[in-house]
């Protein structure tokens, strides 16, 4: 059985800083009451829901940009009090004016909406205004994903290859498609997360939730293989020449030192140079997905998250539970695992037309 780890801390800060230091500085920063009640949600997001930094970028950038509108709509010292609905339509008017999209303008939507349902809560607003704001209507794009043949051949052709690190390679691609695993949750895996007496990696989703996944035999053999190399290569990047050349003659000497260093990096996945602190980025994890992907015939849209679809649509359609597939998935909400069901419909209309015969 997979039994999810949850927190959620329910307090609130008494005394936020003004500031969101994690996030990435906007291009302008609101500053009076509704700057300061922006950095206050900030900071409840970061340190209490412990978004991600993605997410805390992103909501920075969002908030700021309505609160500098509303403040060139109402003025500096403009409070949430202050606005109302048809303001909030108003801002999402200038942003189709300056050419963002419906998924753009749905996204500041949801910001701004999270913002408000926090300051309600906190007793700074009476009535939640954005509620009455209808989301953008978007279309529905079912995510393409390449077919169970296609993803175990790319898989299954990793190892051995020409790639610059293929025994990595081939972790990161069992992780990503044979876990369903997000490509934060892959970058972030330490050492430590790895279960092997009960065959289980644990996982650290969105929100700071926690849940497990099974570790497959074909996943446990990579990150086998790929273990003893990366203590190899760690192994050598700390030895200095002079180490090198006597480590055959003081070979537990040097067996110590090793694992004194091999302590400087918790991560599971580390970069080809050991750079930094070693672990392996988001942005290196997308550029070798699709790189991988083009090399063995696959389309160029194909990215970690692509895997990460696969892995949902392929379970549903061999039969899984789709309530296992949300635990497996750490979707909060079962509509949002729904999507897969959609995925396998087409594919069963496609078998239908072509063999009922009261569909000719």
């Amino acid at each position: 059985m997979i039994l999810p780890l949850q927190t959620e801390p329910q307090t609130q800060p008494q005394t936020p800083p003004q500031t969101a230091p994690d996030a990435a500085s906007p291009q302008t920063t609101p500053t009076g009451p509704l700057g300061v009640l922006v950095a206050q949600y900030l900071h409840v997001l970061r340190n209490e829901r412990g978004a991600s930094a993605h997410t805390l970028r992103a909501y920075q950038r969002e908030l700021h940009s309505f609160a500098a509108a509303i403040r060139r709509q109402l003025g500096a010292d403009a409070t949430p009090a202050a606005i109302e609905h048809t303001a909030i339509r108003a801002y999402l008017g200038e942003l189709y004016q300056r050419g963002l999209s419906r998924a753009s303008a749905a996204r500041s939507l949801a910001a701004i909406r999270s913002w408000f349902r926090w300051l309600a809560r906190a007793g700074h607003l009476q009535q939640n205004v954005a509620a009455l704001v209808s989301t953008p209507r978007l279309p529905r794009h079912l995510p393409r994903v390449p077919s169970i043949e296609q993803l175990n051949r790319v898989v299954d052709s990793i190892p051995g290859s020409d790639a610059s690190w293929p025994a990595r390679d081939a972790v990161l691609f069992e992780l990503l498609y044979g876990c369903g695993m997000r490509n934060s949750e892959l970058t972030g895996l330490n050492l430590s997360d790895i279960h092997w007496a009960s065959d289980v990696i644990l996982v650290r989703g969105k929100g700071q939730k926690q849940r497990y996944v099974p570790l497959g035999d074909a996943a446990a053999q990579a990150l086998r293989v790929y273990l003893a190399e990366r203590e190899a290569r760690l192994q050598a990047k700390h030895q200095t020449p002079a180490q090198q050349k006597s480590q055959t003659r003081h070979k537990s000497s040097a067996q110590q030192t090793s694992a004194a260093q091999h302590k400087l990096t918790d991560a599971l996945l580390l970069n080809l140079h050991l750079r930094g602190s070693g672990r392996l980025s988001t942005r290196s994890v997308a550029r070798i997905v699709k790189r991988i992907a083009i090399e063995r015939g696959l389309p160029s849209d194909i990215h970690p998250h692509t895997l990460r679809h696969a892995f949902g649509t392929h379970l549903l359609a061999e039969g899984a539970d789709l309530r296992a597939i949300q635990e497996l998935l750490g979707h909060e909400r079962l509509s949002t695992t729904q999507r897969y069901t959609q995925l396998t419909t087409a594919q069963l209309t496609v078998v239908y037309d072509r063999t009922h015969p009261r569909a000719r």
